[in-house]
């Protein structure tokens, strides 16, 4: 459940000859309650002699956010990031820049040195793989969708049982992702389906539409859409003929389909990473009690604000259109009964502008009438440190849903998050901070019970 920040503008200034010597990309860390956060201003020349300038902020999966510099005689520099209405005001010591970061009326020191952030990524597998690759396209064509991703075969395929080779078609979480599932350069799909071929499971993972080569309306799909091009891509798996067991693993929203499609009988075993177990207006409050709270907010401002906006999401799920989002916004804050500061106003009107087809559907959509529905063997997994689906009221609701089933496992990890990466906080700032992409036990746990069921549906048939 990710947001990208939206580039409004670039902005270049005309700067002194002494600016030469901010050409290039800073970084430093920039401490928030506890929790480090990189940024990294690039620095470059323009046309004539000015100079442009951006911020990246990696930890947030963010780059590109158009700035303002000024840099004067002195040697003192300052940087105006409008879209983030954020400010960097310092001055050249030696080979750091010591100045101070302002944001939201707060204050923090931040040293920048010259380069950018380095990042190691242990479990990310390098060619040449041992195992074969092919990469395929197939159809939604019900939904004019045309995807394309990659199909990876098990380590000795062609002297095993074809019909004992159990695939795995792969769906990603909500906001369009290629079909490693890359997000702060960590590509879990792609660790995870290595993983599996080195123990004997075959995997589909696809772009998602409108991502990478894969095609299709993206901006105007819903959950349901994305469900039908993982049906498409599961129906491509079984006709290739070459496999048995057809299996779906979805992390986050695609647990969701992942739920979806086991409930139609279309997958014969499902696997959900970190999947909903409640609605998506549960899920969206959960995440703001949280970040709120994380900014150190009073509970009583934390809990009115998320009063209000449970009654926004309650108006967008309805499917009427707020044509005055201000309006909107003043009458939930009468309806809750309560007082919210001005910036926190503001974010409400801005959830109900940012709006699209895909928020509507799965602020409404509550997965329990699917979840009850599921035959096949299930497995659902959860960080015990998740902040984004969390684990308590998620995989409590799928355990609580799921028909029984002795071949199901459902089952929660301490101390990891909605990447399934050893944490410390869980915060979705850490995501790009840690070297592991995914918890080697998870990924064990995972090959092992689709192997075992894999195993058992042969038998039984």
């Amino acid at each position: 459940m990710r947001k990208a920040i939206t580039i409004l503008f670039a902005l270049l200034t005309c700067i002194s000859a002494s600016s030469q010597d901010f050409i290039g990309s800073w970084t430093g860390k920039l401490d928030v309650m506890g929790t480090q956060l990189n940024l990294v201003f690039n620095i470059t020349k323009a046309d004539g002699g000015s100079l442009a300038c951006t911020m990246d902020s990696p930890d947030q999966n963010v780059k590109g956010i158009p700035a303002e510099i000024t840099v004067a005689d002195s040697g003192k520099m300052k940087i105006d990031i409008a879209p983030i209405m954020a400010s960097f005001e310092g001055k050249q010591d030696g080979n750091m820049i010591k100045g101070t970061f302002n944001q939201g009326g707060m204050s923090f020191p931040l040293e920048l040195r010259p380069g950018t952030v380095e990042r190691n990524r242990p479990q990310t597998p390098q060619e040449p793989y041992p195992y074969k690759t092919e990469e395929v396209r197939f159809e939604n064509k019900a939904g004019n969708a045309s995807l394309c991703g990659m199909l990876t075969y098990p380590l000795n395929y062609g002297k095993a049982d074809k019909d004992a080779v159990p695939i795995v078609v792969m769906v990603t979480g909500s906001g369009l992702q290629n079909r490693d599932e890359e997000i702060f350069d960590h590509k879990p799909f792609l660790v995870i389906a290595d993983y599996f071929a080195r123990n004997g499971i075959a995997t589909l993972r696809y772009d998602d539409r409108g991502v990478g080569k894969s095609t299709g309306d993206a901006a105007n799909a819903t959950t349901v859409d994305f469900m039908n091009d993982a049906l498409a891509a599961v129906r491509f798996a079984r006709n290739t003929g070459k496999f048995g067991p057809v299996g779906v693993l979805g992390h986050s929203e695609g647990g969701s389909i992942a739920f979806m499609l086991g409930a139609q009988g279309k997958a014969d075993f499902i696997v959900s990473m970190a999947g909903p177990g409640v609605s998506g207006a549960d899920i969206l409050v959960a995440q703001n009690k949280v970040a709120l709270k994380m900014g150190a907010l009073p509970d009583n401002i934390v809990n009115d604000y998320c009063a209000v906006l449970r009654i926004v999401l309650d108006e967008l799920a309805s499917g009427r259109v707020v044509t005055d989002p201000e309006s909107a916004v003043q009458h939930a804050v009468s309806q809750a009964g309560v007082s919210l500061p001005a910036p926190l106003t503001a974010n409400l009107v801005q959830v109900i502008r940012a709006c699209t087809p895909w928020l509507r559907y799965f602020i409404a959509y509550d997965p329990a009438g699917d979840i009850k529905a599921v035959k096949c063997p299930t497995m659902a997994v959860n960080g015990e440190s998740d902040t984004q689906v969390a684990a308590k009221a998620n995989i409590g609701a799928i355990r609580t849903l799921l028909p029984d089933n002795p071949e199901t496992l459902v089952k929660t990890y301490p101390g990891l998050n909605h990447l399934f990466q050893t944490c410390i906080t869980g915060l979705a700032v850490e995501y790009g901070q840690i070297d592991e992409t995914i918890s080697p036990a998870v990924l064990k746990d995972m090959a092992d019970w689709i192997n075992a069921v894999s195993t058992a549906k042969r038998k039984n048939q």
